[in-house]
């Protein structure tokens, strides 16, 4: 098995016309805990939205979970996505249905049948982020670190190689952001590779991990200064 889960070489990023990103070269390996910083508008996103095959890859290679990004065909992108857990700033849970619904809605819609592997899928994944009794719970019910908690879940339902986190602790108050950061470095600790785009730089320093900034359509890594 290769130990690179994403490689990218020498690879431009676009917006319709507009390149955001030029020339990166990146390589990330399983098992590894990496943050994205830059300003907001520095890329951050588009370099998310580009792994997840929202936005087309143009220019240069890139290979991502067995797949290659470049020339990715339309009926393909499922099941990319099948191999990737995605966790939003603004959770994302569909506000008309219950916990168990919101999981279950996404594991119909990547081709689970199995009514009993459900089940003990969804129970699998809630244990996983301490939240097992609120499958009953509307979204409006939980707090926003509960909320984010159960994105995350969402995210872990089909055992993906890899989670992109962007901005995960952006609507969450300073103590919530440390316990969803806690929750995302034991699922890292538990061999999950895990790419987290953020601007909360007292996670970074609390949590120190490889970190690349994105600055005028560049992306290197940073050496953080330890305290």
């Amino acid at each position: 098995m290769s130990t690179s889960i994403l490689s990218l070489k020498n690879v431009t990023i676009y917006q319709e016309k507009n390149p955001v990103l030029t020339n990166i070269n990146l390589e990330v390996k399983r098992g590894e805990f990496i943050y994205l910083i830059g300003k907001t508008g520095a890329g951050k996103s588009s370099f998310l939205k580009t792994l997840y095959a929202d936005l087309p890859l143009k220019e240069g290679e890139g290979r991502l979970v067995g797949y290659d990004l470049n020339g990715l065909k339309e009926k393909n992108i499922p099941y990319l996505r099948r191999k990737l857990g995605v966790v939003f700033q603004d959770f994302k849970l569909l506000p008309d249905r219950n916990i168990k619904e919101n999981l279950l809605f996404v594991l119909k819609a990547t081709g689970w049948t199995d009514k009993a592997e459900i089940n003990l899928k969804i129970d699998e994944v809630l244990e996983k982020v301490g939240l097992k009794h609120y499958l009953n719970k509307m979204p409006h019910q939980l707090s926003g670190g509960e909320q984010q908690r159960i994105a995350i879940a969402r995210a872990l339902l089909n055992d993906p190689d890899l989670i992109l986190a962007d901005e995960p602790t952006g609507n969450l108050d300073p103590q919530t952001s440390v316990e969803v950061m806690e929750l995302l470095r034991k699922i890292n600790a538990n061999g999950k590779t895990i790419v987290m785009a953020t601007h909360d730089y007292a996670l970074l320093l609390k949590f120190p991990s490889k970190t690349l900034k994105f600055d005028e359509g560049k992306v290197f890594e940073v050496v953080q200064r330890t305290v």
